[in-house]
């Protein structure tokens, strides 16, 4: 009998092909089992903030609520701002605006002020770290200036811009640039031997040495200067507002202290952390994206 005239009974095809499915349905449950696993080890990681924010509110409703108690505790405040929880988007006359316009407002002057001063921060830092004249002529200026509190600027910004929003965006920039400066500078310091060398082989121009070399090898140091800019930066326009009134989160504060609302300061304040602690997990982000995993988590 010949190999061309062998023919397969008719349920050797469907058998084969019941037996494919059946592999392939098995090898699902290990894959999707993934899931199950990941949900559980966050829900692992969460145990321990779920039972330490239960604590607080606890004990903060029970010191709270006691008769002679000037803070109102958890309840009092949800049942006295509600409407200021509720409605975030709520748009009135002048500065009476809902929490996000304040939020934005603020973000807005941090954006501008933070963004300028990673640009000329970054620059002074690479000059000063690859410079041993720009190190000793800069450095000490550097050193005393960044010591002089973030406030103690703004008047001296209010005479020179004649006001408020360019002021506090003034002071975003001196308070952020000098943590970026000088991590940057000990980044560009901190480079190996090797690439220098490497760069010399290659015969790189200043520019070149400074896109292809320097900021990839000093990138950790400089996302870490930037995450300690931003908090700064936060901090910064959440002071400055309260003196140069207008939108902002700050002045919301302030404009609630005069006014006694102390159940709406306390939401604010939460808002302010939590936008504070967003910011800094995005430009950790940022940082893991562009250095692959080296700079700080």
């Amino acid at each position: 009998m010949s190999v061309t005239n062998l023919k397969l009974p008719q349920d050797a095809a469907p058998r084969h092909a019941a037996r494919v499915i059946a592999f392939t349905r098995a090898a699902r449950p290990g894959a999707s089992g993934r899931l199950p696993a990941a949900l559980a080890t966050a829900l692992i990681n969460l145990v321990p903030l779920v039972v330490t924010l239960s604590f607080i509110l606890v004990a903060w409703q029970v010191i709270c609520s006691a008769p002679d108690s000037s803070l109102p505790a958890p309840t009092s405040v949800l049942e006295e701002s509600w409407e200021l929880i509720a409605h975030p988007f709520y748009v009135g006359q002048g500065v009476d605006q809902g929490l996000f316009w304040h939020i934005s407002a603020s973000l807005q002057r941090v954006a501008i002020g933070y963004a300028l001063a990673a640009v000329v921060g970054i620059a002074l830092g690479a000059l000063v770290g690859q410079s041993a004249l720009a190190m000793r002529g800069l450095d000490p200026i550097f050193q005393v200036l960044r010591t002089v509190p973030p406030l103690a600027w703004l008047p001296l910004s209010l005479a020179a811009f004649q006001d408020g929003t360019p002021s506090a965006i003034f002071v975003i920039f001196i308070t952020a640039i000098w943590p970026i400066i000088i991590n940057t500078a000990v980044g560009i310091r901190n480079i190996p031997q090797d690439y220098q060398n490497v760069a010399k082989v290659l015969r790189l121009n200043a520019f070149e040495y400074f896109g292809k070399i320097m900021l990839p090898a000093a990138a950790p140091y400089i996302f870490t200067g930037l995450r300690i800019g931003i908090g700064l930066s936060w901090l910064a326009i959440v002071a400055a507002e309260m003196l140069i009134g207008g939108v902002g989160i700050g002045f919301f504060i302030w404009d609630a202290w005069n006014s006694s609302l102390i159940s709406d300061i306390i939401v604010a304040l939460i808002y302010v952390g939590i936008v504070g602690f967003l910011l800094d997990r995005l430009i950790a982000l940022i940082g893991r994206i562009v250095t692959r995993g080296t700079a700080t988590a």
